[in-house]
């Protein structure tokens, strides 16, 4: 149990008095939960500030959950702990100037915050473990040798829990698929023992999945404010905001899944709200960081709670699951406040022109600095694109983004206002072919022309993958007249995952006995385990797995014990994993030399041709340019349905098909050098 709580378990439903509050006036309490199925609910300690803290926030206070859902909440607010440490010119409110951290700056702030006094951010005492404590199996199904669709499955004495149900963008192999998603076939099987989900961020590479999970699985999500606002929106569109249980929960609050807790711990990334999990087990504590960085200067997000990732460290962590997608990047990650500074230089530099900007439509710490710039330099606010609009009018909604009144207009209105009065932010930073810049740069935008008198920035970097979108993109804009600033040329973009330095930082804090990546493809997780053998963590105590792997953790060993099934479903319209590799193979082969159909009636009593052939392609040649090649074709056909009637006897249609493809397949392989997919069609009337 954690020794800083307001509220000390002495017996079911009883509570220990609570010690006098001196400087802060007692916040509402939520009402005691029930016991939860597989575990004990605890209802969330009184959000009493350390002394010498400030209380939070109540813009980001949520509703009292629901009885059975949350359990209790830390009551240090580690955040404004490790801001309070940092020297002055390392914090910078929100409107005030702030410069980037530099190396040094960060290393001193962790030891900061590493030699803070450990009752501001004290983490839950741990039971004692003995070498007879039940192991605990960490099995990810997504998000290892690749890029996105994260999920990992814990699993101890019967009790499961998953963090993250991502999803992520089919490669270029994939035809016609929309959305690859992990495979919930070991779930299935084990759908008793799940007791929920948590999700640490509300990106779609961690929450993409959710509705084709929730069809399947009725267990409650839990998520910061932020992400609860993202997944409900993505839940209505498909139909299953009202029957799912969305609960919101605050860093610091606790969960109980059986015999496992699960803690947030708030992270940095490029989305506000972003999470760590610190799981508490039978064999010990495990960390999974989700994705972060460390950045001393977030623009309306709260630093990263270095303090309690120390205080953990401090205490013993059995293992470390960690984000490993800049592992070959070396130093630290460019603060999300130094864009602001480029933005400020490039509103300057667009005078008298209209600005047009693309970036996510989630990151809002870089919406915010753009509406800023905008009010900076007396300019009006048009939103464009589908997502951009659906998340800013949220996050303004949730108190996330904030504007003057009428700084934010329709885009049906930008005809009023003069280019210079303008700024549009916009979807399409990665070249999406329906996204707003992408029909911009096509000319089809309902409401937007660009011309000569336009100044556009793609604030992003491109996915891996999508760079040839974003180049094409990038010279239609550029043919239309318009200047281009991008990634690769002025410093528009920072990244929202940790360099080598920041993951030396929280392997430094945490100091696992076992280390884990994940998160990136195995380029990245196994340049990752070697910047955790460099700070002293031993080889042998590294786990470089793959999805499928079960992951057996005890107090003292740690290994791959196991593998289930896993792999890739894909979703193509409204099949969810009717595509299989058989189904991509022939859209490849498609692709790749078209089609060939031949189509022939024979008489059903002698087998005599009745009707045709006909040949028809599509993909292969122009019929009109290739008449000899066709006429072969025919020829062929007919000969061998004409020889099968001279042999006589019953006829097999599969026999007959097969010789007819095999015959046509020589015969254009020969003339061509290329294999086309052959269909014959042969009916018996």
């Amino acid at each position: 149990m954690e020794e800083t709580t307001g509220k000390q378990k002495t017996g079911e439903g009883q509570a220990a008095p609570r010690p006098k509050r001196k400087y802060y006036p007692r916040r509402p309490r939520a009402a005691k939960p029930a016991a939860q199925a597989g575990g004990e609910a605890q209802a969330p300690a009184e959000n009493k500030p350390a002394q010498g803290q400030k209380p939070p926030r109540e813009a980001k206070k949520p509703q009292a959950a629901p009885a059975g859902e949350t359990a209790k909440k830390q009551p240090a607010r580690a955040p404004r702990q490790a801001k309070a440490q940092q020297a002055p010119a390392a914090r910078g409110g929100r409107g005030g100037r702030a410069k980037a951290a530099s190396p040094a700056a960060a290393a001193a702030a962790a030891a900061a915050a590493s030699a803070a006094e450990p009752r501001a951010a004290k983490a839950p005492r741990q039971p004692r473990r003995g070498k007879n404590a039940p192991p605990v199996r960490i099995i990810p199904l997504g998000g290892l040798g690749e890029v996105g669709k994260n999920m990992t499955l814990y699993e101890c004495k019967g009790d499961m829990f998953l963090v993250d149900c991502g999803s992520m963008f089919p490669d270029s192999e994939m035809f016609g698929v929309d959305l690859v998603i992990p495979d919930f076939s070991y779930l299935q099987a084990h759908k008793d023992q799940l007791h929920g989900l948590v999700i640490t961020h509300g990106h779609e590479d961690h929450i993409g999945a959710l509705p084709y999970f929730l069809r399947q699985f009725n267990v409650p999500v839990y998520a910061t404010r932020l992400t609860c606002g993202l997944i409900r929106n993505k839940l209505e569109e498909y139909g299953l905001a009202a029957s799912t249980k969305l609960v919101e929960i605050l860093p610091g609050q606790e969960i109980a899944f059986g015999c496992m807790k699960v803690r947030a711990i708030r992270v940095n990334h490029s989305i506000p709200d972003a999470v760590a999990y610190a799981i508490d087990t039978p064999a010990g504590v495990i960390i999974q960081t989700g994705d972060f960085k460390i950045d001393f200067t977030p623009v309306t997000d709260e630093m990263i709670d270095l303090a309690t990732f120390t205080e953990y460290g401090r205490r013993g962590v059995l293992a470390l699951l960690a984000d490993s997608t800049n592992s070959e990047r070396p130093g630290f990650s460019r603060s999300e406040r130094s864009v602001g500074q480029s933005f400020m230089n490039l509103f300057a530099r667009a005078e008298g022109k209209r600005i047009i900007i693309a970036t996510f439509a989630s990151n809002l710490q870089r919406i915010q600095q753009i509406i800023d710039m905008a009010v900076k330099y007396d300019r009006k606010v048009a939103i464009s694109g589908r997502s951009m609009v659906n998340n800013t009018t949220m996050a303004f909604e949730l108190g996330y983004l904030h504007a003057p009144e009428n700084i934010i207009v329709d885009i049906e209105s930008i005809h009023r206002y003069r280019p210079e009065e303008l700024v549009i932010v916009t979807t399409g930073s990665q070249g999406e072919p329906m996204s707003a810049l992408s029909r911009m740069s096509g000319g089809s935008h309902r409401n937007v022309r660009v011309g000569q008198g336009d100044f556009i920035i793609i604030s992003a970097t491109p996915i891996p993958g999508n760079e040839k979108m974003v180049t094409k993109v990038v010279n239609s804009l550029l043919r239309l007249g318009a200047e281009v600033i991008y990634e690769s040329m002025y410093d528009v973009h920072t990244s929202g995952h940790a360099y080598q330095e920041e993951q030396k930082l929280m392997l430094s804090m945490v100091k696992p006995k076992f280390f884990i990546p994940v998160h990136g493809e195995y380029k990245h997780l196994k340049k990752h385990s070697q910047t955790a053998a460099g700070v002293g963590i031993p080889e042998k105590n590294i786990v470089i797995a793959d999805i499928g792997d079960v992951i057996a953790l005890t107090p003292d060993k740690v290994g791959i014990v196991d593998t289930v099934p896993s792999g890739r479903v894909l979703v193509d319209g409204l099949g969810v994993g009717d595509v299989g590799s058989v189904v991509l193979r022939d859209r490849r082969h498609l692709s790749q030399d078209g089609l060939i159909i031949s189509v022939a009636a024979i008489d059903a009593g002698t087998g005599k041709l009745v009707s045709g052939p006909d040949i028809v392609s599509r993909g292969f040649v122009y019929m009109k340019e290739a008449e000899g090649l066709i006429a072969e074709a025919k020829d062929v056909t007919r000969k061998v349905i004409e020889r099968a009637e001279a042999r006589g006897g019953r006829r097999n249609l599969e026999e007959l098909r097969g010789a007819v493809r095999d015959q046509l397949s020589t015969l254009l392989y020969r003339n061509t050098k290329r294999s086309p997919m052959i269909l014959p069609i042969i009916q018996e009337v």
